[in-house]
């Protein structure tokens, strides 16, 4: 997000004195007239859209942007900055009392500001009252119940339900018992596999209905030693970081929790800014982050199908867009855990798994 920039310049205006742009390259994301140079104390400022590109405007300041997410109807921005780098945009749509039709209001927020007025508390997502439609996998088991909620059973590519919309499948959900899940250790590959497949949809989780704490109970893991299955839950969460692992603790707790996941989803997707605000966080939503997603994906891959050994110039070819830095990073990581060993120097060497 390096060439993503916040601008704020001066203008001519009484009512709206300074201009806020959001610009990604040479192309604008966001530009609103507003009323102060900063939130702070004051909680909301009222914004308007720039539509209007004449007149005259003073750069005041320009700042890296560090990240921009939608949260329903709020943006939220963070500056790279020591000070004031945190904010949200709040989009509102309203009816006109007296004639048909909506219009659009602007707030801009810090949390400072918020802090101070002390609002009401409030989610992101608002309540749904439409049924959802939701998808159970054929061979499903004694499948979770949704009330009063459209429900279908079919056969799914992947996972045991799915929430859908008008484009598709939105979202899924991996049930687990605690017997399930003592098994899935002893298939650690596979399930890993299964893992970033579930993982590839936009909203996925993994429910588990038992504690973490029964994970750890030696009455009840058998087999399995404690130590061993909490390094394969840890495992789990760090080679799938943008997966949700839920221990829900029973059945019954692990169905409202799916029922009010799939609500809030769909919340979010149709409770979303005006216009084309929602676009603009579109491509920085992406799971193939190098922070987070790219990372633990090519590090699995190398655990799961890698395991008769590699080149580094192999690894190259595998993924020619991330940086070599990055792939020395984690075979690096690798080494240093005791996973894989390094034969050989140059473009000989040769990256093999210790027994």
């Amino acid at each position: 997000m390096a060439d993503t920039i916040w601008i704020l310049e001066k203008t001519e205006s009484e009512r709206f004195p300074y201009r806020v742009t959001i610009q990604k390259g040479q192309t604008p994301l966001l530009r609103l007239l507003v009323q102060d140079r900063w939130p702070g104390q004051r909680g909301n400022i009222f914004c308007l859209r720039a539509e209007d590109e004449s007149g005259e405007f003073e750069e005041i300041e320009r700042v890296p942007v560090v990240s921009i997410r939608r949260y329903g109807r709020k943006l939220s921005v963070v500056l790279d900055r020591a000070i004031n780098k945190r904010c949200d945009f709040l989009f509102i749509k309203k009816r006109y009392k007296t004639r048909e039709g909506e219009y659009e209001q602007i707030f801009w927020q810090t949390e400072k500001g918020l802090k101070q007025h002390r609002p009401r508390v409030k989610l992101a997502t608002y309540k749904r009252t439409t049924p959802l439609h939701i998808l159970i996998a054929a061979d499903e088991k004694y499948p979770w119940s949704f009330g009063s909620n459209r429900v279908e059973r079919k056969r799914l590519p992947i996972g045991d339900y799915a929430l859908l919309d008008d484009e598709g499948i939105l979202a899924v959900i991996e049930r687990k018992t605690f017997d399930n899940m003592l098994a899935e250790f002893g298939r650690m590959t596979a399930f890993h596999n299964k893992l970033t497949e579930l993982e590839a949809y936009r909203y996925s989780a993994l429910v588990i209905e038992a504690n973490y704490s029964d994970f750890l109970n030696p009455d009840k893991v058998k087999y399995y030693s404690p130590s061993f299955t909490q390094k394969a839950i840890a495992e789990i969460h760090a080679f799938h970081p943008s997966l949700s692992v839920v221990f829900a603790g029973n059945r019954k707790l692990a169905m409202q929790w799916a029922l009010c996941y799939f609500h809030a989803i769909l919340s979010h997707e149709e409770d979303s800014p005006p216009e084309k605000v929602s676009e603009i966080v579109a491509q920085y939503g992406s799971k193939k982050d190098l922070k987070g997603g790219s990372y633990f994906t090519i590090k699995n891959r190398i655990l799961t199908d890698l395991r008769e050994g590699f080149t580094f110039s192999f690894l190259k070819e595998l993924y020619p867009d991330v940086p070599e830095s990055t792939l020395r990073r984690i075979l690096n990581d690798l080494r240093q855990e005791g996973i894989i060993l390094c034969s050989g120097r140059g473009k000989n060497a040769r990256w093999f798994f210790r027994e």
